[in-house]
């Protein structure tokens, strides 16, 4: 395989990381029973946030840090909104997703276009060296690699795990997991504000990371949470499968920096390419609740028809069953 195949990959592999954090960030949030959709604004603001603080402090440690607390301070406020307020966790959110924009753009004024820290590369010694393999998942930052795990810690927490099972209940029963004795509320509250900070981890991924600095309304992070709000449905609610999302949507992008040098299509597309086709697969994903979809299926011959049954319903999700709705009993 050529070198810019294998840049290609690695690149796939590059930009589906902080979407990959901030999809199963908001799974986290969702599955708790509670949606935030401050999602696009909080990366936003956090991607500035961390850039400036490495900036002043000289630490990319720091700037990491800032991202989380600045996503964690942002879904507070989505919480305590919600949860203690009772106010619709819908508006909050999307008012939130305008005013951290907007503020970032704004903040971040005097930094724009700064050089700045950014992680570097760490080959892993042996793994790196690899034909193919090597190149495409051992040659990145420290990120890249702490998303690996991060999948698969994830996946056994939310399944594996006593806490993952009752984070689970919290969703789709709570009222159940109350009379075991959960603290309902209380545990909305750390798992959304636990996801804001995945999201917010995005963030300064982004300008310390994969885009590496801050280019304000250039930066081309606007729209990415709403991509990622996108990834946690078309996943299910499965961090194996958000993770499958984020590396689709990493493959979106990088095609449309590939396309950026082989052709003659405006920029403004290809930047904008991504969005749409995301929308169109996660129409894809639920097409087969659809009355005509059956009507048409049930005409089709036997075998086809079982074929596509079959496929329809592993691409089908179902949201948590009381994601969004208020609890009552405390």
């Amino acid at each position: 395989m050529d070198i810019a195949a294998l840049t290609t990959l690695a690149g796939i592999v590059e930009y589906a990381v902080p979407v990959l954090f901030a999809s199963i960030g908001e799974n986290i949030t969702e599955k708790a029973g509670l949606t935030n959709l401050s999602v696009n604004g909080t990366i936003i603001l956090s991607a500035m946030g961390g850039f400036v603080v490495s900036l002043n402090t000289n630490s990319i440690l720091l700037g990491f840090i800032t991202g989380a607390l600045i996503g964690a301070a942002v879904a507070a406020i989505v919480a305590f909104s919600s949860i203690t307020l009772k106010q619709s966790q819908v508006a909050i959110g999307f008012i939130l997703a305008l005013l951290c924009r907007d503020l970032a753009y704004f903040l971040g004024a005097p930094y724009t276009n700064k050089p700045g820290l950014f992680l570097s590369k760490v080959p892993i010694p042996g793994l790196s060296e690899i034909p193919i393999v090597g190149p495409v998942f051992f040659n990145h930052s420290l990120v890249v690699y702490a998303s690996y795990l991060f999948i698969i810690i994830a996946f056994i927490f939310m399944y594996k795990t006593r806490p993952g099972l009752m984070l689970q209940g919290i969703g789709e029963r709570p009222t159940a997991a109350f009379a075991r004795g959960a603290n309902v509320k209380g545990l909305r509250y750390l798992y959304t504000i636990l996801g804001g900070a995945l999201v917010g981890l995005a963030g300064p991924m982004y300008s310390l990371a994969v885009k590496i600095g801050w280019a304000g309304q250039l930066s081309g992070l606007d729209g990415v949470g709403w991509i990622a709000l996108a990834i946690t449905i078309f996943g299910g609610w499965n961090p194996l499968r958000v993770a499958f999302g984020a590396y689709l949507f990493g493959g979106l992008q990088q095609m449309g920096i590939t396309l950026q040098s082989t052709t003659n299509i405006p920029i403004q597309i290809l930047q904008a390419a991504p969005f749409p086709l995301m929308i169109f697969t996660l129409l894809l994903v639920n097409v087969g609740r659809a009355e005509w979809v059956e009507r048409e299926l049930a005409a089709m011959p036997e075998k086809p028809r079982k074929v596509l049954s079959k496929i329809l319903r592993a691409m089908r999700t179902s949201p948590p069953a009381s994601m969004g709705i208020p609890f009552e009993n405390e």
